[in-house]
């Protein structure tokens, strides 16, 4: 199996690595093969960077290929003997093959550089009721990844086929996949709208790791440096927090995840962060979040959220660890926008009339693995005037983008790259002052009927305070194409009439054949 060359080869490469691994888990439920599949990706991950560094250390005279402060120095996980890839590959038809697995985890793990691994790498191989002929065809498969590129290009590939193993398992999952992966088009359209260049980057509720991913692939694909932003997370389930460690180590991520049982409500793990961006897609309508033991919580600014529904306690929650002059995005179920009930309106309200929404945006339905329903984007702002953009106070963008995007499969929608340029592009300009226009050589900002609005507030009070975008975008302009209504009106008024001709000759038809008088 030859590797790709090119990004639209690596995700064919990912796509076809993906459907050839699928074939071989048999049985097993995705939920369990996912933490097989991605675990081996990861110790094939490591191996081939282990193995890159050891061939260099090897060609100079003056290093020592197995001292594992070499690799220490380079960011580099040390890998024993036992647990590199060469090893288990030679072995992969052995019936132990799932012990030397469980053996090679637990001594990456053990090695006191590595401690950032520790408790992350699933060992649990060796189980009996996993197949172990499936296991080493799994790794003669991931043989194939990067075996003909370069360390770096092989490596990045490895990147790209475990973040696309990720999306494929959460297809697989289902509503249960949504809970560790949120789609691509969803963050990317967030990191395409906040810009995260430089500064502080939090996810409080980070699933696998996906907002840091492409936070830092934009960077990479803006001329920027990947360590000119920090990264922190919080994420309270364990299974998926090793997901995220994993993910970001695989990217070359340098990252601050925490997880704790009790969640970034009941105990924030970083409870001083300011971030310069949150991007965050936290859990649609909660209702056992446990807010009646935290009735008088500081982070409750703007009302006290109610105990049957966490939306407004993830809001205010990431509204309260926002820099000064920093954004957030949050993706949050569409009554989030409208309702009224147990005091969300008033909290509502008073975040509308503190001036700190941005821009709200509808999504269409079907983007989610977890759920069918429709969602929508916050974008929130401590100063709407802030890091050299337009005054934009007392005003917020609306933008219904609930008509863009394409049925990637039978199941599941997606934005084309035009997409999220458009929403994206859209919300720039209207942010942008005339001369960061002018160096992008974008147009002024105008409204769009049907798509965009910027509303004052005083025209959001008059909604009621909803911010449903529709309510605010109108409808959009229809084309004219030289046609007077009186002749459309003639063509339509002809077409009808011989429609009902045929319906009557048809009757007639179906009258004869049973044999009913008329």
């Amino acid at each position: 199996m030859a590797s790709a060359t090119s990004n639209g080869g690596d995700l064919n490469f990912a796509a076809n690595l993906f459907k050839a691994a699928d074939k071989l888990r048999g049985n097993l439920e995705p939920s369990e093969y996912k933490h097989v599949a991605l675990g081996l990706i990861f110790l094939k991950y490591i191996s081939d960077a282990f193995d890159g560094l050891h061939a260099q250390l090897e060609a100079d005279e003056y290093a020592d290929a197995e001292d594992p402060e070499e690799y220490l120095a380079e960011n580099v996980f040390w890998v024993p003997k036992e647990a590199r890839w060469r090893h288990l590959q030679a072995n992969a038809k052995r019936p132990e093959i799932g012990k030397l697995i469980d053996d090679a985890m637990e001594a990456i793990e053990k090695f006191p550089s590595n401690e950032g691994l520790k408790g992350v790498l699933p060992k649990n191989y060796a189980r009996p009721t996993l197949n172990k002929t499936m296991l080493g065809e799994l790794i003669d498969l991931f043989s194939n990844i990067g075996m003909h590129d370069s360390t770096d290009k092989a490596k990045d590939l490895l990147g790209r086929v475990y973040e696309y193993f990720l999306s494929g398992f959460a297809s697989s999952e289902g509503k249960r996949g949504g809970e560790f992966f949120t789609p691509r088009s969803v963050v990317r359209t967030l990191v395409e709208m906040l810009e995260p260049y430089q500064g502080r980057v939090y996810d409080p509720c980070c699933g696998s790791g996906g907002m840091f991913v492409q936070s830092e692939k934009f960077i990479e694909e803006h001329g920027g440096r990947r360590n000119d932003i920090a990264v922190y997370g919080q994420e309270v389930n364990h299974t998926t927090w090793r997901l995220a460690k994993m993910n970001l180590a695989i990217q070359g991520i340098d990252a601050d995840i925490r997880w704790n049982n009790e969640g970034s409500f009941h105990r924030d793990e970083l409870p001083d962060l300011k971030a310069d961006f949150i991007l965050a897609n936290p859990p649609f309508n909660v209702s056992d979040w446990g807010g009646e033991r935290l009735a008088e919580d500081l982070r409750w600014t703007f009302g006290t959220p109610p105990k049957g529904n966490a939306n407004f306690a993830w809001l205010q929650h990431i509204l309260h660890h926002l820099a000064p002059r920093g954004t957030a995005g949050v993706v949050l179920a569409n009554g989030s926008m409208s309702s009224q009930q147990s005091g969300e309106g008033e909290i509502r309200k008073a975040m509308i009339e503190a001036d700190v929404v941005d821009c709200m945006v509808a999504l269409p339905g079907q983007l989610f693995y977890s759920t069918q329903i429709p969602a929508c984007l916050w974008i929130l702002a401590r100063n709407k005037s802030a890091n050299g953009h337009r005054n934009r106070r007392g005003e917020t963008l609306f933008i219904d983008a609930r008509k863009l995007g394409f049925m990637a499969d039978r199941v599941r929608r997606e934005f084309t790259a035009e997409d999220i340029d458009k929403i994206a592009g859209t919300y720039h300009r209207w942010r942008a002052k005339p001369e960061t226009r002018q160096r992008n050589g974008w147009a002024d900002y105008a409204d769009e009927p049907g798509f965009a609005k910027a509303a004052t507030l005083e025209e959001i009070r008059s909604h009621g305070y909803v911010l449903t975008p529709g309510r605010f975008v109108g409808a959009a302009d229809a084309k004219d194409d030289g046609v007077s209504f009186s002749e459309k009106f003639e063509e339509l008024r002809e077409t009808l009439l011989g429609q009902f001709d045929e319906g009557r000759k048809l009757e007639g038809r179906i009258r004869n054949m049973l044999g009913i008088l008329p």
